[in-house]
């Protein structure tokens, strides 16, 4: 008796520990996106996340007279790409993500961390052979 409660303990133990791992560690899916970087900020009261916003270019709705969002917010846990993205702000940039299917109040606010720039770029046209 006291064996089949020990077994039936272990497999419930193993069956949390999984599932908290699928919901908050599993990285359920990871690719680039890209457009002009909106803001990034250091916020949050007992956690100090980093966040961003960008603004994607090419979004279109696809049916006449709904709406589409073209905002991409993100977290961001590494602080080398922080600093990366808090010196290019308005700049069009392409950033690599991964999605995670919950957040942890110490990664963000986002399920969507990113974890690298992929490459920098002026908005303005204008400006492309000025700025690099």
């Amino acid at each position: 008796m006291k064996r089949n409660v020990t077994l039936i303990a272990l497999i419930l133990i193993l069956v949390a520990a999984g599932l908290l791992y699928y919901r908050y560690f599993f990285v359920f899916g990871e690719g680039v996106k890209a457009g002009e970087l909106n803001y990034i900020v250091k916020k949050g009261y007992v956690f100090k996340t980093n966040e961003g916003r960008m603004i994607q270019t090419g979004i279109r709705s696809g049916a006449a007279g709904s709406i589409s969002s073209n905002e991409f917010m993100f977290s961001v846990t590494d602080p080398h790409v922080f600093n990366q993205l808090e010196t290019n702000s308005g700049k069009t940039v392409q950033l690599h993500y991964k999605e995670y299917i919950g957040t942890l109040p110490w990664r963000g606010v986002s399920n969507f961390v990113v974890d690298s720039v992929l490459s920098v770029t002026n908005s303005d046209p204008a400006l492309q052979g000025l700025i690099r």
